[in-house]
């Protein structure tokens, strides 16, 4: 009965490959877009593996960040609403004796980051030798170094015949070497034949340092935002990018990992709950977290590598819906940005021309393509079209975008 309050009619691919392998016990390597709906795909049947009447600890998932945590939690409670599953969620920052005196009641499911739940395992108030699942997800960012000691050490302390459950949308050379040392013989689902999501729209602007805040703006007035998520790299440009959008007369909120906890907490429920239009963040924000209502990324510090791109850019077009992708790119960023495209394969060539004193711009997408005629000003700065894969349902007036004199 959860399953349909929450909202599904039918099941998304990955949930479809992998609840009915899940609940034959077998051990799962699962690669999935962002926003495909991984985390039901591993919610529905850890729930559905439960022993009500046991009174102990029977799933663990484990996450990479705390706001990851608390949204996996809260999915489990929906999704198991009308049963009598006892759901915790425990990450650090947060009261250990609080997370004591909880593990002294009734917990079937826990949910958090390796650090807290090792740390309550060695200390013998988390008891796991009847934990017969544990789920990675974003299990690349898991197996990183901050992470995979954390984890190996807690596979230590489940039975011997435990099953691992794997998701995740990229999966490095760390994931592989895991793999062979604890999944001998995984189920593997790969449902990555395309590298960004299908609803995605993807844009990038030349731009001068100085000229960002007053591209920002523009996209502000020009654009249909729901929600927007607008991503810095450095703690610092966070607070302070929040704070000129703020005097430019947005909404806005941010986050980063220096934040005290509860404070972090407060701004992720108020943001998710749609108090605010706009949040600027770190790469904290990049991982699963899930608000339906963003349909629109913008990277006002272009990423470093491909795989931060695409998990930055999976926080729009979530579960099939569309979104907007938006990079500023300066100067000093160029050679990243063709390092990024040449990784994600399926971008097409963009091919441009001149024309007098205008440059115009095909796009060859894979179902068809349209031409732009956009005013070519030196030293001041346009809009091209990043590689873009496809036409989507978008209106135009809503990419109204290519030239700011």
């Amino acid at each position: 009965m959860g399953i349909y309050e929450k909202g599904f009619e039918r099941p998304s691919p990955i949930q479809e490959e992998s609840i009915p392998i899940a609940l034959t016990g077998s051990d799962i390597l699962a690669r999935a877009k962002n926003g495909t709906g991984k985390t039901a795909a591993f919610c529905i049947p850890a729930l559905e593996k439960i022993d009500q009447e046991k009174n102990a600890i029977q799933v663990v998932i484990l996450v990479p960040t705390r706001e990851l945590a608390l949204q996996t939690s809260q999915v489990c409670k929906e999704l198991g609403k009308h049963l009598k599953i006892q759901v915790m969620v425990t990450t650090g920052g947060t009261s250990l004796k609080d997370d004591i005196i909880r593990l002294y009641q009734p917990v079937h499911l826990l949910v958090g980051t390796p650090g807290r739940i090792l740390d309550l395992t060695k200390k013998g108030i988390c008891i796991l030798k009847d934990c017969s699942m544990l789920i990675m997800d974003e299990a690349d960012k898991l197996l990183s170094p901050e992470f995979q000691p954390s984890v190996e050490q807690l596979i230590r302390y489940l039975p011997a015949s435990r099953q691992i459950l794997m998701f995740s949308a990229t999966f490095p050379v760390t994931v592989k070497e895991f793999k062979d040392k604890y999944l001998p013989k995984p189920y593997v689902i790969n449902l990555m034949d395309e590298l960004t999501l299908k609803g995605i729209t993807q844009f990038y602007a030349f731009v001068e340092e100085r000229q960002k805040v007053h591209c920002l703006n523009t996209l502000f007035s020009k654009l249909q935002i729901n929600q927007s998520i607008i991503f810095c790299n450095s703690v610092n440009r966070v607070e302070l990018l929040a704070k000129k959008i703020t005097e430019l007369g947005y909404s806005c909120f941010y986050i980063h990992a220096k934040m005290l906890q509860d404070h972090r907490n407060r701004v992720f429920h108020d943001f998710r709950n749609g108090a605010c239009r706009n949040l600027v963040c770190t790469d904290l924000f990049t991982r699963g977290i899930d608000i339906q209502a963003v349909n629109v990324v913008i990277n006002f510090d272009f990423p470093k590598t491909a795989e931060t791109y695409l998990h930055r850019v999976g926080r729009s077009g979530r579960f099939g819906h569309l979104g907007l992708a938006v990079n500023l790119i300066t100067y000093e960023d160029r050679l990243t940005k063709l390092y990024i495209a040449n990784n994600l394969t399926e971008f097409q060539r963009v091919f441009t021309f001149s024309k007098g004193n205008k440059k115009t711009i095909l796009v060859n997408t894979s179902s068809s393509g349209f031409i732009m005629d956009l005013p070519w000003h030196m030293g001041t700065f346009i809009f091209g079209v990043l590689f873009e894969m496809r036409q989507t349902a978008l209106p135009m007036d809503t990419l109204c975008l290519y030239h700011f004199g």
